[in-house]
């Protein structure tokens, strides 16, 4: 019974109709007992007090032949009674919501730990390292012109990166454990929502979908956008349910978490904000003042990065999806078609079971791609690892659909029911993992390989260690980042060869990427062997460098030696008799330039 619903009517005297004795509760009254002795004044049933009973004697009145039998007055329903739409599904307290976190978000950290650091760094992990190392006054020139909006994460990586080092599997520590603490997060927002059997399975599936483990092994700042968005919504849900000051602030607290990890994220905010809507036709006139506030609060600490991040969207410019891209998405935000198809498919039937809690969590999972996808020609934000956060929402209404086999899970009944219907949900639990991290299982292998497209700089490295002399020169050709990957990879080499085109650092610029030299001939006068790292696509390793400076090369070099790796070509080259003999060779004094260190 809803605590809210008005008490049965107790009023009235027995009837054919069933009506109730106005004086149940006031003493030995009509309907509770007669005198035996009226002269004594003593009560013939002297324990019958406030307890409705039958008279001895079956008159309609003391002394009569009818029965006299008025029905018990309905107890009233004790006040933490949950509503029809709010489910029992906070059962055994603190302990058991510890468990439901818990046990997810180990299954997701031992899947993400393992093997950890044998993936090589890509890209924009590369990216990742470079401004998380460099010094505060160098950050703050990077992100005056680019990826301003990384900055709370570059700063966050920065302090780790100061405390663990800055090997693959120290920098890949952080975004694992926000992945996997993303998977009891999602648990919890389930038991809240519906059944700790729902939230159980979703945090236990969610643990082993392939992007969890790819992207929990990701150092960006995509985990953490996906635990800001769960513990944001757990905390407007916990707000809902048992509202006060302290919950409010923390969920405003968490609303700049959210835009500080990736500002796609915040589409989940139109998510919160039909949770508030539906809220406020319950009833609830507050929460909508209380939801505001929150969000105002804190948006002021958004959008001022956000519109400094405004003018630097060219640097994404490079995506404009298409609609080959749009119906590769599914496969793209879970790992393997053979995961998306079934979590969506049991997603999209968990919606007719989630009662009230359906629509915010149907526009959790189609606002953000299709906003993502109509503003591209302009944000360039549709990308499943920035749509990341979507794939919880997914994987909780297939964990619904699954779930309500066995038993309600929304509404006053949820997860109520007899212990062998609610063992039967517990194995169907089991089922559904298993099931799922049968198929997920050749995903999460794949996860563990290099980047698909991305060169094998880690061995080009070796070779170049191994094989390196002193006086040597690197140089690059390509758009691959080779200069940033080498420079990782050869970090702690204190002999690695000298960036003979290094004109102007990255830090100078402001930059990811180095400005080279005007004058070739005159910057490698001082090399006697270069190491050409060369990721073209064509083959040719000249051809991805300005043509003044690759011819500069090919006239003072020959190639020596050349290894094919993944996606790379390393050519080592010496100097040729003629160049070494040239008496009008401005040969360029290192010590004079500022390279990259």
């Amino acid at each position: 019974m809803s605590p809210h619903a008005p008490a049965p009517y107790g009023g009235g005297y027995p009837d054919t109709s069933g009506g109730h004795d106005p004086y149940a509760d006031q003493g030995a009254y009509a309907g509770q007992g007669t005198y035996a002795d009226p002269a004594q004044g003593t009560y013939a049933d002297p324990g019958a007090y406030g307890v409705p009973r039958q008279y001895a004697d079956r008159g309609g009145y003391p002394g009569g032949q009818d029965t006299y039998a008025p029905e018990p007055v309905d107890p009233q329903p004790p006040t933490d009674e949950p509503t029809e739409d709010e489910p029992e599904s906070r059962e055994g307290g603190r302990l058991a919501a510890a468990a439901v976190f818990l046990v997810p978000t180990a299954l997701a950290l031992a899947l993400i730990l393992h093997r950890i650091g044998d993936r090589e760094l890509w890209r924009d992990e590369h990216a990742t390292w470079w401004a998380a190392t460099l010094s505060f006054h160098d950050l703050s020139l990077l992100i005056r012109s680019i990826d301003v909006v990384f900055t709370p994460y570059y700063v966050l990586m920065h302090f780790w990166i100061a405390v663990a080092g800055d090997s693959p599997t120290a920098m890949r520590i952080p975004g694992a454990v926000a992945m996997a603490a993303s998977a009891g997060l999602l648990a919890l927002l389930g038991r809240r929502l519906f059944t700790p059997q729902a939230g159980l399975l979703a945090g236990l599936a969610f643990a082993v979908v392939p992007t969890t483990t790819r992207y929990g092994q990701e150092i960006r700042p995509y985990a953490f956008a996906v635990a800001a968005v769960l513990l944001s919504t757990l905390l407007l849900a916990r707000a809902l349910d048992r509202p006060s000051f302290k919950v409010w602030v923390a969920y405003t607290l968490s609303v700049p978490l959210i835009g500080w990890s990736h500002l796609a994220s915040m589409a989940v905010l139109g998510a919160h904000l039909v949770t508030i809507l539906i809220a406020r036709r319950s009833g609830d006139k507050i929460v909508g003042w209380a939801f505001a506030a929150a969000c105002t609060l804190g948006m002021c600490f958004v959008i001022p990065m956000a519109v400094s991040g405004s003018g630097q969207s060219g640097q994404i410019a490079w995506n404009n999806p298409t609609v080959k891209d749009l119906l590769e998405f599914p496969k793209n935000l879970f790992g393997t078609w053979a995961v998306a198809v079934p979590v969506m498919a049991l997603g999209a039937l968990g919606l007719f079971f989630a009662g009230r809690r359906a629509l915010p969590l149907a526009v959790w999972i189609v606002l953000p791609p299709v906003a993502t996808y109509a503003t591209a020609a302009q944000l360039h934000l549709f990308l499943p690892r920035y749509l990341l956060f979507t794939a919880p929402a997914w994987v909780l209404l297939a964990a619904v659909a699954v779930v309500r086999i066995a038993g309600p899970v929304a509404g006053a009944k949820a997860g109520t029911g007899a212990a062998v219907r609610r063992g039967f949900g517990w194995v169907l639990v089991a089922a559904a993992v298993a099931g799922l991290a049968f198929q997920a299982l050749p995903g999460i292998r794949e996860t563990r390989h290099n980047a698909l497209g991305e060169p094998d700089f880690r061995g080009a490295a070796q070779i170049v260690e191994a094989g390196q002399k002193k006086g040597d020169g690197i140089v690059f050709s390509g758009v691959m980042s080779e200069r940033r990957a080498m420079d990782y990879e050869l970090r702690d080499d204190a002999g690695r060869p000298r960036d003979s085109l290094m004109y102007r650092t990255p830090q100078q610029l402001g930059s990811f990427g180095a400005l080279e030299c005007p004058d070739a001939a005159r910057c490698l006068a001082k090399a006697d062997r270069l190491w050409l790292v060369s990721t073209t696509l064509d083959g040719q390793p000249f051809s991805g460098m300005p043509k003044t400076t690759a011819k500069a090369i090919q006239k003072s070099f020959k190639v020596v030696r050349t290894k094919k790796l993944s996606y790379l070509q390393l050519v080592l080259l010496e100097r040729t008799r003629a160049a070494t003999d040239d008496p009008s060779a401005d040969r360029d004094d290192a010590a004079k330039r500022k390279v990259h260190t």
